[in-house]
């Protein structure tokens, strides 16, 4: 269906400027936050509990953050609440249209979990929805009081979640719900706590009210969970563009390690924007990206990424390689219904990214992706739905081998 690639196109598209301004802010706020230091006398005088200056833009700021709040209301006040709101919101309505619309092209596997598009998105939003209340109970629990038993707890339900999404969905169905229940965690922590405690603090300077210092300590405390979350969140978001991620034997333990180390990294510059500088965060993160990335890479033996068990009879690769006759065979049989300048198949009416098969030059052209998709990372042909097998896979891998190596 054309209207619903170009409905997905212009709400993706809106969906990366949201998530540019939301993310955006809350780099900057965290920033801003950690960099107020004591200001002078006269300042705390007028109830400022921090200060800094800036250059930006050909000039230079003066940032006040008070302790409580100004003793009048300024005529204008800028709030921050629409970013993460239509980050949501597009976010959401992309979900809709790519995995739940083409629930059955991308949100089913059949080799992971055979089921109907509707109960393949009530566990989607179950898992989205249910992993949301779960955080928000344990944010209202004694258990926010010990901040490391609860960002362990965190981490474990984030595991939880990681390891059933990928038990029921296709690799990329599976990130994109934790995507989902990431960013349902950050924008809730802005509609349910963050604007509702500005809120009281705002009716209480407009009333002549005392500020209850619990409302800034909770709305920031909120602010600071959405700041660790980002760079995870935005690791899913560029992740479907690489299947060796989604399409690993352990996708979710790659998908928690790659969340955990960016969370990781993003603690260092928590730290620096405090003055405190520590290089061996930066290295361990760098070093754990490197190990991640050695892991994933690692050849695996065939009985490890088969995902349908092949004999050893199929498994091994002839001993001649094979000819131009049988990769066109295969590449027609398998790829050519999607990869054409006029595809056949039912979801793709173009030919994805433009790779087209149609003739042994297109084939040489994109001789060093074909292995690596079909024998590799193993994502081609599409959920595998023209069943291509084991042995049919190495043979494109010897072929490449012999030809190109």
């Amino acid at each position: 269906m054309p209207w619903l690639d170009w409905a997905s196109l212009f709400v993706r598209w809106f969906h990366v400027v949201a998530g540019i301004a939301w993310i955006g802010a809350s780099f900057y706020f965290i920033w801003l936050d950690n960099s107020l230091r004591e200001p002078p006398k006269w300042k705390k005088e007028q109830g400022i509990k921090g200060d800094l200056w800036a250059v930006h833009g050909g000039g230079f700021y003066e940032v006040a953050k008070y302790a409580y709040g100004p003793k009048t209301m300024p005529s204008t006040l800028h709030w921050f609440k629409w970013e993460a709101y239509t980050t949501w919101l597009s976010g959401f309505a992309l979900l809709i249209i790519v995995y739940y619309f083409g629930a059955s092209a991308f949100l089913i596997d059949p080799s992971v979990q055979a089921m109907t598009p509707a109960t393949a998105i009530g566990l989607g939003l179950a898992l989205i929805f249910g992993g949301f209340a779960l955080y928000e109970l344990a944010c209202r629990s004694p258990l926010a009081k010990t901040p490391r038993l609860f960002a362990v707890a965190l981490v474990a339900m984030i595991c939880v979640a990681s390891y059933l999404a990928t038990q029921w969905f296709s690799g990329r169905g599976a990130y994109i719900h934790i995507g989902a229940l990431i960013g349902t965690i950050m924008v809730a922590n802005v509609f349910l706590n963050i604007m509702p405690n500005q809120r009281k603090m705002v009716n209480a300077v407009a009333e002549n009210k005392d500020i209850d210092p619990a409302w800034g300590a909770g709305a920031k405390l909120r602010s600071v969970h959405n700041n660790y979350l980002t760079l995870p969140l935005l690791f899913i978001m560029v992740s479907n563009h690489y299947p060796m991620t989604y399409q690993h034997p352990h996708n979710w333990l790659v998908l928690i390690l790659m969340m955990a180390t960016a969370a990781w990294i993003r603690h260092f510059f928590n730290l620096r924007h405090q003055d405190v500088v520590k290089p061996s965060i930066l290295v361990s993160g760098a070093v754990a990206m490197a190990a991640i990335t050695l892991w994933v890479s690692w050849p695996q033996t065939v009985a490890e990424t088969s995902v349908n068990a092949q004999s050893p009879s199929q498994v091994s690769v002839a001993q001649n390689v094979p000819s131009k006759q049988q990769i066109t065979a295969l590449i027609d049989k398998h790829c050519s219904s999607c990869h054409s300048r006029q595809p056949t198949d039912d979801i793709f009416t173009i030919a994805p990214l433009g790779v087209v098969f149609d003739n042994w030059q297109d084939i040489e052209r994109y001789a060093g992706q074909i292995p690596r998709r079909a024998a590799v990372t193993r994502d081609m042909p599409f959920m595998n739905k023209t069943g291509m097998t084991e042995q049919e896979r190495q043979q494109l891998d010897a072929w490449f081998k012999a030809a190109y190596n």
